[in-house]
C-alpha cells in the first residue's frame, strides 16, 4: 500500500514520539540478589574481644575472608557438633586486667550479656540466647541441643537450651569461672575456677558437682585427649600444667613448663599424641606428648598468644595473639610460624571448622 504523504508524516511522527517515550523510561529496578556468602572449606574464625567482631580465616589461603559483627567483647567460641553453628560468650562487663581496681570501672551493660549464634553457611549472626551475667567461655553438648557457660562474675555455671533459648540449670563452681569443656564419652562438664584454683566435674545425670580437683594457681581452660580418658588443665600463675585421670578424677602428673611460663589455652590434637599449650605474656607455644606427658618442644608464637586452634591432622596451630591484632600459624613439625595474619582488636578466641 501506497502512503500518501501526510499519512507518512503522521506515521513517522507517532513512531518518533514511541522510541522517545521508550527511551526516557526509566529502567526496572534488578531483582538480582547478591550472592549467598560461601564459607571456607576449612575456617579459622578468631573472636576479637576488642572491635567486637568474627575474623573468618580462609586456611587454604591463609587470609581474612570475612569479618562478621558480634556484639560487645566476644571471647569463647565453641562449634555445634554438625558443624552449621557457632556460639560465642558475648558479655557486657568492662574488661578487667590483673591488678585493675574493679570499683574504678564503668557499670556492667547487662543487656550485652549473651550468647551469640553465628549461622556458618549464611556467615552472620542470626541471634543471641540468654546466658546469665558476664558469659566468658562456653561449650556444647554431645547431642547439640545444650550450651554451657561460664559466667565470670556470678560463679557459676549456666546451662541453656538451644531450641528454647531458656537456662535449664546453674551449677556452683567457685569463684572466677573461666574455662568450661565437655568431656568426651561422657556426661561431664568441667569448669575451672580462678580463684579456687580447681577444675570443677559436673555430672550432668545427676545435675550434681562430682568433685573440684586441685588444679594449681589460676586455671584458665581444660583439654582432653580424643579419648576422654586424661584432662590437661594449666595453672597461669603456677607455670605447670596438670594431668587429670578422668575415670578416678586423681591427679596423674603435675608437668613442670618452666620458670616464667604462664599457660592458658590449651587443645589436643585430633590423633590424640599432642597437647598444644599457650603461654600468654610468655609468648610460646607449648607442645606436650601425650604418651609420656612430657614436653616435646616450643614455640614462639608471638605477643600474648591465648586462644588456640588445631587444624585437622595436627600438623598446624593458629594462636590469637591479643596485643598485636594477629592470628599466627604455626607448623608444628617445622617448629615455626610461617605467617601471621591480622585480625580485628584484640583477637581472644579461636576455632577451627572442616566442612570438607
Amino acid at each position: 500500500m501506497r502512503l500518501r504523504p501526510y499519512t507518512l508524516s503522521l506515521f513517522i511522527a507517532v513512531a518518533s514520539a514511541a522510541c522517545g517515550s521508550q527511551q526516557s523510561s526509566p529502567e526496572p529496578a534488578s531483582t538480582v540478589q547478591p550472592p549467598a556468602p560461601v564459607p571456607p572449606s576449612v575456617g579459622v574464625y578468631i573472636t576479637n574481644e576488642t572491635s567486637g567482631d568474627l575474623s573468618v580465616i580462609d586456611a587454604n589461603t591463609q587470609t581474612v575472608v570475612a569479618t562478621i559483627p558480634l556484639g560487645k567483647r566476644p571471647r569463647g567460641i565453641a562449634v555445634s557438633p554438625d558443624k552449621s553453628t557457632l556460639y560465642v560468650a558475648l558479655s557486657g562487663s568492662p574488661p578487667a586486667p590483673p591488678g585493675v581496681d574493679e570499683s574504678t570501672l564503668p557499670p556492667p551493660d547487662r543487656t550485652a550479656d549473651g550468647i551469640g549464634v553465628v549461622d556458618i553457611r549464611q556467615q552472620k549472626l542470626v541471634k543471641v540466647l540468654p546466658s546469665g551475667t558476664d558469659p566468658e567461655v562456653v561449650a556444647v553438648s554431645h547431642d547439640g541441643t545444650r550450651v554451657f557457660v561460664a559466667n565470670e562474675d556470678a560463679g557459676i555455671a549456666s546451662v541453656v537450651d538451644v531450641a528454647t533459648g531458656k537456662i535449664l540449670d546453674t551449677f556452683p563452681t567457685g569463684e572466677e569461672p573461666e574455662g568450661v569443656t565437655v568431656q568426651p564419652g561422657a556426661e561431664r562438664v568441667w569448669v575451672t575456677s580462678e580463684d579456687d584454683g580447681t577444675a570443677v566435674v559436673i555430672d550432668l545425670q545427676s545435675r550434681k558437682v562430682v568433685k573440684a580437683v586441685p588444679v594449681g594457681a589460676r586455671p584458665r581452660s581444660i583439654a582432653f585427649v580424643p579419648d576422654g580418658s586424661k584432662a590437661y588443665v594449666p595453672s597461669e600463675n603456677g607455670a605447670t600444667l596438670t594431668v587429670v585421670d578422668t575415670k578416678t578424677l586423681n591427679v596423674l602428673k603435675t608437668i613442670d613448663l618452666g620458670k616464667g611460663m604462664r599457660p592458658m589455652g590449651t587443645a589436643a590434637s585430633s590423633d590424640g599424641k599432642f597437647v598444644f599449650v599457650t603461654t600468654g605474656r610468655s609468648r610460646m607455644l607449648m607442645i606436650i606428648d601425650a604418651s609420656t606427658d612430657t614436653i616435646a618442644g616450643s614455640i614462639d608464637a608471638g605477643q600474648r598468644p591465648w586462644g588456640l586452634a588445631v587444624s585437622t591432622d595436627g600438623q598446624t596451630v593458629y594462636t590469637a595473639n591479643g596485643p598485636s591484632d594477629d592470628v599466627s600459624i604455626v607448623d608444628i613439625a617445622g617448629r615455626r610460624v610461617v605467617k601471621t595474619v591480622p585480625v580485628g582488636r584484640g583477637p581472644w578466641g579461636a576455632i577451627l571448622v572442616d566442612l570438607r
